[in-house]
């Protein structure tokens, strides 16, 4: 039996079925909660067909981006630089940009005062990230927390009716949009929140790119960082990595500290080409000795996030000292700066959902990281390679190992592939299955349908309904792995259901033997759908 405890919809057309339409056709909505916010929020999604023709289209990155988002700024009452009261640390990067701003935040969480300052900096932090995983108001964090849904819709409808009267001021023809699209909203109403909420610190992660990324509209940050760099978002930001690097670089500002963490040549000759530009020096950061050494247990457990923490480092650092706190080294001088007990404090205890995690069944212990990229699918395979180590399984044993495994609009066959790869040499040194159970499924969350949070019309909806990708990265680990338990669900939630099946057969021949091991991977969107499911759908 399972206990079941969700809201759901199949359709977006559904979510928005009881709100009113008005002005332009976005719709007014009769209660202004957090579910009506939500629904209303995802008709500013761009549907498959438009995504599908951007991509295509091989024009990259709209460069009029930053003058149109200056231009809703100035709609809702702002001007750029009055977000410079939020001294904001901007973080850019292809991977590990959400998590090195995880660790910033859990770091300067240990400076917050026990009781509100308005004296001490910083007094109030705010962390905008994405995508997000279970609920859109995870994007929006203050003091290391979500945002409450009461807060989520109060923020979301000034937001709305600024807009609204902006339109109806200027008389905006009934075919021009009257608000920004998806991303672009919620990064104004992060930044209004912000200053409504009266943070002092705000930490920015970039969406995509950089240069005309719409969090770049940020004037005078006090520290700006790139992480690691590969090959993501090539129909926008190009297919090498100095076309890469020339976007991320496009955060840096003049005078102001800029980190990065190591980066092949000819990514960091343009890094460094884009700093000069800038009128700012940029300082390289390696992997600090008190994580190379073990001496700190990261919060993130995977070796990979150890470049992660040490840019962390460097950038909270630097805010810091920004901020007044003279006694912490300066780490422009200082390449591995002494660690204070706060930055300690934070490093161990940051969490990060769907990021290297492991949640625990007395059956299954299930591990969750998402990779989209073939740079990240291999990083998670050796982050699984290190568990499985570190859990003494034999990688030859018939205990079951079970991949959930979806990534609807990237070339997924190669991400599988890759997957594969990385983990027979980590895992099976070549000598065996990876995997002895394979699913596909979509991003789909319940059979019933999706929880509003998680809609997302940029796919297309024929192939989620014939499970065209699920049916082909069948066929492609089938031809890599041919002894592998190969299947294709529609839902998370029948993956996750498949996988505790596996377990409890398992389980009931080998009631002495350890629990299985799950790794659910590929699409940010699987990873939080999974969470979703293992929060609300559990065994009784």
């Amino acid at each position: 039996m399972f206990t079941v405890r969700r809201q759901l919809s199949n359709r977006l057309p559904t979510c928005i079925s009881s709100i009113g339409r008005s002005y332009h056709g976005f719709p007014v909505m009769a209660n202004r909660d957090y579910a009506a916010a939500v629904a209303a929020l995802n008709t500013l999604q761009s549907n498959f067909s438009i995504v599908d023709a951007i991509r295509k289209s091989g024009k990259g990155m709209n460069k009029q981006a930053i003058p149109e988002m200056i231009e809703w700024c100035r709609k809702i009452g702002y001007e750029p630089s009055d977000f410079d009261r939020l001294k904001p640390i901007h973080i850019a990067g292809t991977k590990g940009k959400g998590s090195t701003s995880a660790f910033v935040s859990s770091i300067l969480s240990q400076y917050l005062p026990s009781t509100p300052d308005p004296s001490t900096r910083p007094s109030k932090t705010g962390l905008y990230t994405s995508p997000h995983l279970r609920f859109v108001r995870e994007r929006i964090q203050i003091n290391h927390e979500p945002i409450s849904e009461e807060m989520f819709a109060k923020y979301f409808f000034e937001i709305w009716d600024r807009l609204e009267a902006a339109s109806k001021a200027a008389g905006t023809p009934a075919d021009a949009p009257t608000k920004p699209v998806y991303f672009r909203y919620l990064t104004l109403m992060a930044l209004h929140a912000y200053l409504e909420e009266g943070v002092d610190t705000a930490i920015m992660e970039c969406g995509i790119g950089g240069e005309y990324d719409s969090t770049n509209i940020l004037t005078k940050p006090s520290v700006t960082a790139v992480t690691s760099l590969g090959i993501d978002h090539t129909a926008m930001l190009g297919t090498t990595l100095p076309e890469i690097a020339w976007h991320k670089a496009g955060i840096f500002k003049p005078g102001v500290v800029a980190f990065t963490a190591p980066q092949k040549e000819e990514a960091m000759t343009v890094l460094q080409e884009r700093a000069a530009e800038r009128n700012t020096a940029l300082h390289a950061i390696q992997v600090h000795p008190a994580l190379s050494n073990n001496e700190i247990k990261l919060g993130l457990s995977a070796e990979f996030q150890k470049i992660n923490a040490s840019v962390a480092i460097a950038v909270a650092a630097a805010h810091l000292r920004s901020l007044g706190h003279t006694s912490i080294p300066d780490p422009t001088k200082t390449p591995h700066i002494d660690l204070p007990s706060q930055f300690i404090r934070g490093l161990e205890s940051v969490r990060w959902p769907g990021r290297c995690e492991v949640r625990r069944e007395p059956e299954i212990a299930w591990h969750i990281d998402g990779g989209h990229t073939l740079e990240s699918i291999e990083v998670t395979g050796r982050w699984f390679a290190e568990q499985m180590a570190l859990s003494k399984a034999s990688p030859i044993s018939s205990t079951p190992r079970v991949l959930i495994f979806n990534q609807q609009t990237r070339d997924a066959g190669a991400l599988a592939k890759a997957l594969y790869a990385a983990l027979q040499t980590g895992i099976t040194s070549g000598t065996t299955s990876p995997f002895t159970h394979v699913i596909f499924t979509t991003n789909q969350t319940f059979n019933e349908g999706y929880r509003p949070d998680l809609v997302s019309i940029n796919v297309n909806q024929q192939d989620v309904d014939t499970l065209a990708v699920q049916k082909a990265l069948a066929s492609t680990w089938s031809d890599v792995d041919g002894t592998a338990n190969v299947s294709v669900v529609k839902t998370i939630e029948e993956a996750i259901t498949a996988a505790r099946g596996v377990a409890s057969e398992w389980s009931g021949k080998h009631p002495d033997e350890s629990a299985i091991m799950v790794l659910v991977t590929g699409s940010l969107h699987l990873v939080g759908g999974a969470i979703e499911v293992l929060e609300t759908v559990t065994k009784s």
